[in-house]
């Protein structure tokens, strides 16, 4: 109960902070009349596309509350917190990052630190919410229905929200951005960003519903999922010392979040590099973390779990780092310079990067695990997760700041602002791309070590104590999983190929029956381009989403529950190993292509950028579509086959 009431209270303290935050957002100015209008159409867009959304998965999500409600009502109603959560925290910070992108473009008229400052606390809103959110809810259903089953129901909502919002918004804003790239830059030859493109403003809108409101709901799930393991775990060994140590370790990585937060935000005058100042924030929050960690271990003599929870924090880091070296190191020189023998080899040499990727952080996943389970087992690898995650406030923070950064540079383009504002959003764009890139090795290893420890209790309620691999149950399964995100993939990014086939005619369409678009003369229907990146992503986002929930089920009750471990194996071992493959390919491709901007082997208008614009037009649906949907794939099929065990059980 003192863990709860605790709980309660930081949560109240966070919230406070970030209702502060928000206040002093919109205490700056959004700027002139033109900076004004353009961010007014990306909030209505980005708000439009949401409600649409909710439209379409919240009956879905009525109608397994009822049923769910029919078998066990406190069931029902933990999946529904569950899911208005997730839902309330993706809103509100998505709209608080779309009310900051004008306010930082104005703001780089007056310095770098002012921008960057106004950019951060815009991602802060979004970090911090989901983890107060996500611990309210957690506290909520532990204090109401005495149970730790039921924040499984809980994790269950909101990673059925995640995928309907990774899904969704993944396909919207690619279907922009592939369409915006396709005719403006090859076909029109439009620098990014310029007003004269018809789609431009539909891709700023997809930034927000694709990468602030998506990735707060991955990242979100991955929070509650690695949470809800470590206490199942824990309140199935009858551990009391390690159930309280979970929620201490989020508690803390939590007030570590608000205080790095706060330390960043007031010291940006400091750094004259942007990304040395979100570098500073994200490393002083694992230190405050584990230095309040370490205190509690060495008071309750439990030093053991203070080494799993580094090493957690260890391997975050790292493969954060690693992905930053794929996606922005002297590998990107070497791939933009294979951009000069046109679009064949960029595209060849991206995917070789991407799949060489997977060798390293995959030698990390298996680190973490196998040092996790020597000492603490199963209960150690779900520790390491929630260290791992505990930090999500900063975390997350550093990466919704990326789409604020992103639309600021647009509107700083499109409104006409000075120079000087446009180079200093492009700084702080391009540190955005790198923390983006390191978000999504982020987010897939947090999801790897959550889907393993979701695995072990899915095994424990459906009382699995070994599996036989000479059983064809287990090898089918196996063979279902492996085979899962791959059809996952296609149905995706064919969702996203239709979506931008149906952008590129009406971008045509404009620029053929509009006189006076390309000469600057005529204004663009950017809101057509809005209506159709919507229509399009919500008419193809159910199939694929519904499958995580679909095949377990009906795995479970063909092959049996030794049949769905298998499907659970095989998902989560080929999913991981798709998801750094085209999270990296694709962040290689965009960067590739950015150097070349910059530049490098015959700049903008040469053949070596024509190529690289080809490699960034196919790595956009593979980094921002289905691979980072990959996680919320894995975890949402693993919670979806703990509670159907323990229905079924019951």
């Amino acid at each position: 109960m003192l863990n709860l009431l605790a709980l309660f209270l930081i949560v109240a303290i966070s919230c406070a902070y970030t209702i502060f935050l928000t206040f002093k957002i919109l205490d700056s100015s959004p700027g002139n009349e033109k900076t004004i209008q353009l961010s007014l159409i990306i909030q209505k867009g980005a708000r439009s596309f949401l409600l649409q959304e909710y439209s379409v998965f919240f009956p879905i999500v009525g109608a397994i509350v009822v049923f769910l409600s029919f078998f066990n009502f406190k069931a029902g109603i933990s999946l529904l917190l569950g899911a208005l959560f997730s839902t309330l925290a993706g809103f509100f910070g998505m709209v608080v990052a779309t009310k900051s992108n004008a306010r930082t473009s104005w703001a780089a008229l007056y310095g770098m630190d002012k921008a960057l400052r106004i950019a951060f606390q815009g991602g802060a809103v979004m970090g911090l919410t989901v983890s107060a959110l996500g611990l309210l809810g957690i506290g909520i259903v532990l204090s109401i229905f005495k149970e730790i089953s039921y924040v499984g129901y809980y994790s269950f909502g909101a990673s059925f929200v995640a995928l309907f919002a990774r899904v969704g918004g993944g396909i919207y804003t690619k279907a922009a951005d592939v369409g915006a790239d396709i005719v403006g830059k090859t076909e029109a030859n439009l620098p990014e960003d310029d007003p004269r493109n018809p789609a431009v403003i539909a891709d700023n809108v997809g930034d927000n519903v694709g990468d602030v409101a998506g990735m707060g709901a991955d990242l979100y799930e991955s929070y509650i999922g690695s949470i809800f393991s470590a206490l199942a775990l824990a309140s199935f060994a009858n551990d009391l010392k390690a159930y309280r140590f979970v929620i201490f370790v989020a508690l803390t990585g939590l007030v570590s979040s608000m205080i790095s937060v706060l330390v960043t935000s007031a010291s940006t005058k400091k750094f004259s590099n942007p990304g040395d100042a979100l570098r500073f924030g994200s490393i002083l929050s694992n230190v405050l973390l584990l230095v309040g960690i370490l205190i509690y271990s060495l008071a309750n003599n439990y030093l053991v779990a203070f080494v799993v929870v580094l090493m957690g924090v260890v391997v975050g880091i790292s493969v954060g780092l690693l992905t930053e070296f794929y996606t922005s190191s002297k590998k990107i020189a070497e791939l933009a310079k294979s951009a000069n023998m046109g679009a064949a080899n960029i595209l060849i040499n991206g995917i070789a990067l991407g799949m060489e990727s997977t060798a390293i952080i995959t030698i990390m996943i298996v680190a973490a695990v196998m040092l996790s389970y020597k000492l603490l087992g199963l209960f150690g690898v779900a520790l390491s997760a929630v260290g791992m995650l505990s930090t999500l406030g900063m975390n997350l923070s550093i990466d919704a700041y990326g789409p604020i950064a992103d639309n600021a540079g647009g509107i700083a383009q499109m409104a006409g602002l000075d120079e000087r504002a446009r180079r200093i959003t492009d700084q702080l764009d391009a540190v955005g791309n790198t923390t983006a890139a390191m978000g999504k090795g982020f987010a897939i290893v947090s999801a790897a070590l959550t889907a393993l420890a979701l695995f072990s209790n899915y095994a424990n309620v459906a009382h699995i104590s070994a599996v036989d691999i000479r059983n064809p149950s287990l090898f089918t399964g196996a063979l279902i999983g492996a085979m899962l995100p791959f059809l996952f993939c296609a149905l995706a990014m064919k969702a996203v190929g239709d979506a931008a086939d149906e952008m590129v005619e009406e971008i045509r369409r404009q620029i053929r029956e509009i006189p006076g678009i390309i000469s600057g003369h005529a204004q663009p229907d950017y809101e057509r381009c809005i209506k159709i990146a919507t229509k399009g992503a919500l008419r193809r986002m159910v199939l694929p989403s519904l499958l995580a929930i679909l095949v377990p089920i009906a795995g479970y009750f063909t092959i049996g529950s030794t049949g769905t471990a298998g499907i659970l194996i095989g998902s989560t071992v080929t999913g991981v190993m798709v998801a750094i493959f085209m999270a990296n390919s694709g962040g290689a491709w965009d960067n590739a292509k950015k150097y070349i901007e910059e530049g490098h082997f015959g700049g903008k208008g040469s053949m070596a950028h024509k190529a690289s614009v080809v490699g960034d037009t196919v790595g956009d649906p593979l980094k921002d579509t289905a691979g980072p949907s990959i996680n919320i794939l894995i975890k949402l099929m693993a919670i979806t086959s703990v509670i159907l065990a323990t229905l079924v059980g019951r």
